[in-house]
């Protein structure tokens, strides 16, 4: 637990804590409100890691008295026991070790989560459908909440796109690795002559901006248009314009929402969405493969995907950035990604 202590920087963060302190205590510090929020909300959050590590040291030193009292005695139940606290500490350490991780700029922010069709017609449609399905199940299992910004219906199934807001504690820092091309095999439910088929999605992973960062928009830049909404599953048109669509000009981002009955709430979530593309992509702008990936300008298709899931002849996903696959399909699709998302973390954290 020592080496523990020195690759997450214990004391270090005690450290900046007491300086923190120092100047909460100051009385200019709310002259700068902005400077004065940051200060807090950095303070709050290296406080709950800090006591999450104290709490954790305890169980393990708690765990080592309990297996060598047991030793000691040579009480076989009283070793089972130590084992099978030391096996959930062992997850403990490492969901702590994940988190630690994640201490990127906006890893602790909401995520606002894109899934649009690429290659393969109704099948990629379909595919869409289905990591919707996959991330939402995901999302339930961490105890997130998903909200919908905008769905477009595919044309005879599936999903063409969807936008959803997932609302938790470290929800982009965790989705931010799912960003890029998912790609699809299996036998076609859509194809009469039973043939394999191979089909794309891509997914894009933006922070949700709050209001503690500004992102200023010049209204002459935008092109605002409504539209009548479709109803859930495409049983009915709204009788009222109440969909909008916005066109950022300079940029060329377009976002939409008509999950809303409102138009003025559609109005108001499009613009969330807006700002948090905006503020990726000036962000995106320092980093050249990110902006690639953004801009798509590698199609969503042959040779461009992170992750390959395959039906049929055989089953298997497969992530190419950190050569990772897993043979549970059903599983995989049912939500069980930490796996991969905690590969690819840590392979990002090594190269760092």
């Amino acid at each position: 637990m020592n080496s523990y202590r020195s690759i997450f920087d214990i004391n270090g963060k005690k450290e900046r804590i007491a300086e923190m302190e120092k100047a909460v205590n100051d009385e200019n510090l709310w002259n700068d409100p902005d400077k004065a929020k940051a200060l807090l909300k950095e303070r709050a959050f290296l406080t709950a890691r800090v006591d999450n590590w104290q709490d954790l040291y305890a169980q393990v030193e708690e765990c080592d008295v309990l297996f060598e009292l047991g030793e000691e005695e040579s009480d076989e139940t009283t070793i089972a026991e130590a084992a099978r606290q030391a096996g959930r500490l062992e997850k403990k350490l490492k969901a702590f070790s994940l988190q630690a991780m994640l201490n990127g700029e906006d890893d602790d922010r909401n995520a606002i989560v894109s899934i649009n069709a690429g290659a393969g017609g109704t099948d990629a449609q379909d595919w869409v459908q289905i990591l919707f399905r996959m991330y939402s199940r995901w999302c339930e299992n961490k105890g997130y909440a998903v909200e919908f910004m905008d769905f477009q219906e595919g044309d005879e199934a599936g999903i063409k796109s969807v936008t959803f807001n997932v609302k938790g504690e470290n929800a982009y820092g965790y989705l931010k690795v799912e960003t890029g091309v998912h790609r699809l095999v299996r036998i076609s439910p859509f194809n009469a002559s039973g043939k394999r088929h191979t089909s794309f999605a891509s997914v894009f992973v933006y922070p949700e901006i709050e209001d503690d960062i500004l992102i200023e928009i010049d209204e002459n830049d935008l092109r605002i248009d409504t539209y009548r909404a479709s109803g859930a599953g495409g049983q009915h048109v709204n009788k009222t314009s109440s969909a909008v669509r916005i066109t950022h000009h300079p940029t060329g981002i377009v976002v939409q929402c008509q999950q809303e009955k409102s138009q003025i709430r559609n109005r108001e979530k499009a613009m969330k969405v807006l700002r948090a593309r905006l503020y990726q992509h000036e962000k995106q702008k320092q980093d050249q493969k990110l902006q690639e990936i953004h801009d798509n300008k590698e199609e969503i298709a042959w040779g461009s995907q992170i992750r390959s899931y395959v039906l049929n002849p055989y089953q298997m996903v497969k992530d190419h950035r950190v050569n990772m696959d897993i043979g549970n399909v059903d599983a995989v699709l049912d939500g069980d990604i930490d796996p991969f998302i905690e590969k690819v973390l840590l392979a990002d954290h090594a190269e760092e």
